[in-house]
């Protein structure tokens, strides 16, 4: 039960969450503005960020609650477009509030009974949209990049269980296989498990950025021809730079040819499965052994909300992370103790993230997070025509998912031959104009170089809140910001 004290500060809680729902309601945070930008000494000086003996009043911790949204990212903007989330999602965010208020922890079903049943009808479903017909496990956890440590965690299990116990001495010369376009988290996966990031093996990728099947098999025969044992390959499933789609059915063609764990990264991409328009990105990937999917992107439930999923269904997941601790996971429990999931994670306290996406399904429908998904391609696809009718714009390539990467050529630019220096002097446009967009508030965007590729702007649509609008708005202000480089 709470007290009068507790129950007071629960309506200064909702008072706050209003701020954020209804931001037009506080006339002192600048709504228009996707960010009001200061540099870090500028802004230690704005935040009262001391912590003192004594509290403060009601009054002055609104204050500080009113200064942390005025001064963070409005990353549920119409024009925020600068990583792979975006939007506000009201269910995922109820049940995130309901799930920090319960204040519970996943490890076992005593303590949390609703959300790990929640959590298992959740990874059921995820489990049969991959197609797996005959089921599978999984476990949620904090971020894709988890999820994709896990994968070569399992893998190496699977290939080498001494290695549990007996260490890196138990084992040969294992080999990761993956594109040269792959998140990064499969080389820190590999520096964190010992297996050395010089013993991944980066794949090339075609003109798209998909990994080339071709040079995968010949990269596991360089491997074997040095005396190392490859072990895992990973595709991707939508890139972070251009939203590339790896050919998951002949990279498993090889897989099973070797005898390879075949872990799919649809960190990004796992959305796309939802929609029969464009589910045939993900052609083959009932054929894999482990996914990483984030519901958190262009599903849009609230951060975090990642999901690693198992074909494997002989309990592989529990002996590879199992660790019996005695006072969590004793088996002499009245219920069923497979309940108790905690094991099956190299976490001990886990939040219920699951929940964030069981609501938000529940309230929706299948067919709304299909329609999501199609709409945001359809904006992709919207935004890419319209970068090909405006002078000093220029599509990097054609976008296969939300993933629209372009160039932005300045007037004084725009005559000038093709030749080393014209990218060299476009490489330090999109810097300048990242620069401006921030001060100014008006919008966000990322850029980035690629292979020898002069930067570029990366514009990913994901949020329903967008409108055509606000991407012709993006192209107009990106010109202005630009226009005098």
């Amino acid at each position: 039960m709470t007290n009068n004290k507790e129950k007071h500060w629960l309506v200064v809680a909702f008072k706050i969450i209003w701020l954020l729902v209804d931001l037009d309601s506080d006339t002192s945070v600048p709504v228009f503005q996707v960010c009001e930008w200061h540099s870090p000494e500028q802004l230690k000086k704005l935040l009262d960020l001391e912590l003192r003996d004594r509290g403060e009043p009601e009054s002055e911790i609104l204050q500080r609650c009113r200064d942390a949204i005025r001064y963070s990212v409005k990353t549920s903007h119409p024009r925020f477009f600068n990583q792979l989330y975006a939007g506000m999602e009201p269910y995922s965010m109820v049940a995130s509030f309901i799930a920090e208020a319960v204040k519970t922890n996943l490890y076992t079903y005593e303590v949390a009974p609703v959300f790990t049943l929640m959590e298992d009808a959740v990874l059921r479903k995820m489990i049969k949209v991959i197609g797996w017909e005959e089921g599978g496990d999984g476990i949620f956890n904090p971020g894709g990049s988890l999820s994709n440590i896990y994968a070569v965690n399992l893998a190496r299990y699977r290939y080498c269980p001494d290695f549990k116990e007996v260490g890196m001495f138990s084992a040969p010369r294992l080999v990761i296989l993956t594109s040269q376009e792959c998140h990064y988290s499969i080389s820190k996966g590999a520096a964190l498990m010992g297996i050395g990031t010089k013993n991944v093996y980066t794949v090339p990728t075609d003109e798209r950025g998909r990994m080339i099947p071709s040079a995968l098999e010949e990269k596991i025969k360089l491997a074997k021809s040095e005396g190392a044992v490859p072990f895992m390959v990973n595709a991707t499933a939508g890139t972070t730079v251009l939203g590339a789609f790896d050919p998951i059915d002949e990279i498993a063609d090889i897989c099973e040819k070797h005898n390879l764990w075949l872990h799919v990264d649809a960190c990004w991409g796992g959305a796309a499965i939802m929609s029969k328009k464009h589910k045939h990105l993900l052609k083959g990937i009932h054929r894999v052994d482990s996914v990483a999917w984030n519901p958190h992107k262009m599903l849009m439930a609230s951060l975090q909300c990642s999901a690693f999923l198992v074909r494997d269904k002989t309990s592989l997941l529990q002996r590879c992370h199992s660790a019996r601790a005695s006072y969590l996971f004793q088996q002499d429990k009245f219920y069923d103790v497979s309940y108790d999931t905690g094991d099956k994670s190299v976490q001990c306290s886990r939040k219920p993230d699951a929940f964030k996406f069981w609501l938000m399904w529940k309230a929706l429908g299948s067919r709304e997070l299909e329609q999501r998904v199609d709409r945001a391609l359809a904006m992709a696809r919207y935004l890419a025509e319209e970068i090909k009718k405006r002078e000093g714009f220029r599509l990097v390539l054609e976008p296969e998912f939300a993933n629209v990467c372009f160039w932005y050529l300045p007037p004084s630019l725009r005559n000038l031959p093709e030749s080393p220096e014209l990218w060299k002097k476009l490489h330090t446009v999109a810097p300048v104009v990242k620069q401006r967009m921030m001060k100014t508030g008006s919008m966000m965007t990322g850029y980035q170089p690629l292979g020898e590729k002069a930067n570029f702007f990366r514009m990913v649509v994901i949020s329903p809140q967008v409108s055509r609008q606000d991407l012709d708005f993006v192209l107009d202000e990106i010109h202005n910001l630009g226009k005098d480089l």
